[in-house]
């Protein structure tokens, strides 16, 4: 039987390279050997993320990676501002609600981004806030975040921290956590970083890292004032995910081989590859504002997704992404961040024809 090809948002295909690299034998996670590798994993890690300042790894998913920021950053009672996009910004207005944060919410329908006047506006509102959370790729829609913009806009009208989940966009849209000024960054392995599901990163600012100490937040295994002492040693404060991390360091070699700016253009070439396709089927994207590294298409009217499914996954062994929350049903994702290319992209769209055709539509 062939092999399924994932067009999903997450996980995303592995490469050879890192496989084998997953496949050696275990190390002892207190040994020179594995310090080295970490080491090297953790300055990789600064140059994808554009900075000079740590990125701690966790063995957890990316929502463990965010709800280390809400725990970590902030004293019981103090407001943020969050913005709910979609599923995954739904999330960061439930998670830091159920951990005693007080969170103004700006929503937005799904398929939108957020404005400068909407963040001015919630700021001018909520004068008080101490941070706010920005999703720069919103995998249920695919939809993209100006954060270049949006933090600038930010740190004219306020000194709360800026806080990004970056879990579907670091390693596949431009992001320079320095001269952008955030403060606090996400990401997951599982993404744009081509190893699997398991490891999350969340790089510091040194205004973050000062709110560190003063945090009174319920924590333990996610104490990030640990992990920092830890990174300083290149070591973990507790047992690692240590197949993980070798895999991620050859992931994160490759990155460095094709140089980061690369990487970037490569995800912008085939998103837009994507997209032409999707119109040139008769489809129509729901985002405004699409991302490079998730494309969210509307199913066509009168097909059914269980049937579509069917035919792309178990004939054309090609797997999409299905619709989340109010779009259960009634679109599917695509997904092309990390370790995609021309012919995979290509091999995509004339799947997706041949299934649009044998579930009725005329093309």
């Amino acid at each position: 039987m062939n092999q399924h090809r994932l067009y999903t948002p997450g996980p995303t295909p592995v490469p050879d390279r890192v496989l084998k690299k997953m496949s050696e034998q275990i190390l002892y996670h207190r040994g020179q050997e594995f310090r080295e590798i970490f080491a090297r994993v953790n300055e990789n890690l600064k140059y994808l993320f554009r900075t000079g300042q740590p990125v701690l790894t966790l063995a957890c998913s990316g929502t463990g990676g965010m709800e280390a920021t809400f725990v970590n950053l902030f004293l019981p009672g103090d407001k943020i501002i969050s913005v709910n996009g979609g599923k995954f910004g739904e999330r960061w207005v439930a998670m830091p609600r159920t951990l005693g944060l007080n969170v103004a919410e700006i929503k937005l329908k799904w398929g939108e981004a957020p404005s400068k006047e909407q963040i001015v506006s919630a700021l001018k509102e909520n004068p008080e806030v101490k941070a706010v959370y920005l999703t720069h790729c919103e995998t249920s829609t695919g939809t993209a975040t100006d954060v270049k913009r949006l933090a600038k806009v930010i740190r004219e009208n306020s000194d709360a921290l800026i806080c990004v989940d970056g879990i579907s966009a670091v390693g596949g849209i431009e992001f320079h956590f320095d001269e952008w000024g955030v403060d606090a960054c996400v990401t997951a392995s599982q993404k744009g970083l081509m190893t699997p599901p398991g490891l999350a990163f969340i790089a510091l600012s040194s205004r973050a890292i000062e709110r560190l100490q003063s945090s009174a937040l319920p924590r333990y295994y996610f104490d990030l004032t640990k992990a920092l002492t830890a990174f300083m040693k290149n070591d973990s404060p507790w047992t690692p995910a240590i197949s993980l991390v070798t895999a991620l360091d050859e992931a994160l070699i490759m990155i460095r081989e094709e140089g980061i700016e690369n990487v970037w253009e490569r995800h912008s070439r085939l998103a837009g590859a994507v997209r032409s396709g999707i119109k040139d089927l008769g489809l129509k994207i729901l985002s405004d504002h699409p991302s490079d590294t998730v494309t969210a298409v509307l199913l066509p009217s009168g097909i059914e997704w269980a049937r579509f499914s069917d035919i792309l996954t178990n004939k054309y062994r090609c797997v999409v992404g299905k619709g989340q929350g109010e779009y259960i049903g009634k679109l599917f994702r695509i997904g092309h961040i990390g370790y995609y290319h021309d012919a995979g992209i290509k091999t995509l769209m004339s799947c997706l024809e041949k299934t649009l055709i044998e579930c009725g539509i005329r093309l």
